[in-house]
């Protein structure tokens, strides 16, 4: 969206080098490329770059307030609430889309989460970019006087704390076959924090033990990347439940999964966030609902989403309860490229260790009018890479 510097980036860009990159990056998986990373990084100027500082400065002031934790208290499921919670979450992430209004991009809220991310990848993200391709002089990735070194440090203090690695584990379903694993293994690399599948886990009274090594190691410590979602779908057997009381502490406690989520964004106001209500509080539906979209409440990576909608369609909702009703946004042609413009999308990536500390981004990019893999197939240009702002 700097005209200079994405007309430099394209003209300088080769689809060999991009070959080079992309190869680079997914040595961590022996060559399998389990999401598509964008050819480009996204470079902002100062002004969106306030807007988005301004706007996440908005949402962690009233997530901090007594009002938001009180609405907040129905949202856990009873069957699937988990002992010994956090005051706050430890992981916040906060989805903008980029809109164009009167000549000017706008952030608008999409989504918010108080579940982690792709945090340890998207430092070698940078590293990446910063070998391949040219940075101008200046840009970041990081925020508030972070750099590479000092966000990992960082990381590590928020998720390995004093305790020995090798009681930190990172928790998830099959964690080798998920989409997200170069997360993982990028984890342990920089953090020595081994990801162990929900079925390896052993428990013997309060406590928790995995193997590692043929030892059996006493887990302190659970860096959580489960989703109950994909959870209950896949009616796993394992060794413990999460709503037992056990002698381990969570990074990033799972009851903020749902504290923190889309049953937020009605809560949320501000000129960067949408229209937005809960689907059982609508006395009447909006006359434009084909300015609607709807969404699930506990549903994960936009699956549920309906964006074509009618009177009919919603009549049709028996558990009203577990919708919300949200403005579109229309995204702004953004990033210019070889064959069309796309649409980005902004994670700002954050972490609450004593109060909420904006650290990091991930971009998301689309030529769809949704997101994701689903709806950009065979396309270019599009997928995950990362926002600098000066």
């Amino acid at each position: 969206m700097i005209p200079e510097i994405r007309q430099k980036f394209n003209s300088e860009f080769s689809e060999e080098n991009y070959k080079k990159y992309i190869r680079e990056i997914w040595k961590w998986t022996n060559g399998s490329e389990d999401f598509r990373i964008c050819e480009t990084p996204l470079f902002i100027d100062q002004r969106l770059t306030k807007k988005l500082l301004d706007a996440v400065e908005s949402i962690t002031t009233y997530l901090q307030s007594e009002k938001f934790y009180l609405k907040s208290q129905s949202v856990i499921p009873h069957d699937l609430y988990v002992p010994n919670e956090d005051t706050h979450p430890l992981f916040l992430q906060i989805d903008f889309a980029i809109t164009r209004s009167n000549d000017k991009y706008e952030p608008k809220l999409i989504e918010l989460q108080g579940f982690p991310s792709l945090y340890a990848f998207q430092s070698k993200l940078d590293l990446m970019n910063r070998k391949f391709y040219e940075i101008p002089e200046g840009f970041v990735s990081y925020f508030n006087q972070l750099d590479n070194e000092t966000y990992i440090d960082y990381l590590k203090q928020a998720i390995v704390k004093n305790h020995k690695p090798g009681n930190v584990i990172l928790l998830e379903i099959d964690p080798h076959k998920q989409k997200t694993r170069i997360d993982f293994y990028i984890t342990e690399k920089l953090l020595g924090v081994k990801p162990v599948c929900i079925t390896e886990v052993i428990k013997k009274g309060k406590k928790l033990f995995y193997q590692n090594e043929n030892k059996l190691v006493e887990i302190e410590r659970i860096y959580n990347r489960v989703i109950f979602d994909e959870l209950i779908k896949k009616d796993l057997q394992f060794n413990f439940d999460f709503r037992d009381e056990l002698d381990v502490q969570w990074v990033g406690h799972p009851n903020w999964f749902f504290r923190i989520s889309k049953h937020t964004l009605p809560q949320i106001v501000g000129n960067f966030a949408p229209r937005c209500f809960y689907l059982n509080e609508i006395d009447e539906y909006p006359v434009d609902l084909e300015n609607y979209v709807l969404k699930p409440l506990y549903s994960f990576a936009g699956s549920g989403v309906i964006i074509d909608l009618n009177k009919e369609i919603l009549d049709r909702i028996m558990d009203k309860e577990n919708y919300i009703l949200q403005e579109k946004v229309e995204y702004a042609p953004l990033i210019k490229t070889p064959d069309d413009y796309s649409f980005a999308e902004i994670r700002m990536m954050l972490l609450w260790i004593d109060k909420p500390i904006l650290v990091n981004n991930l971009l998301r990019t689309s030529k769809d009018k949704m997101m994701g893999v689903d709806f950009n197939k065979g396309r270019t240009w599009v997928g995950s890479n990362i926002v600098y702002h000066q």
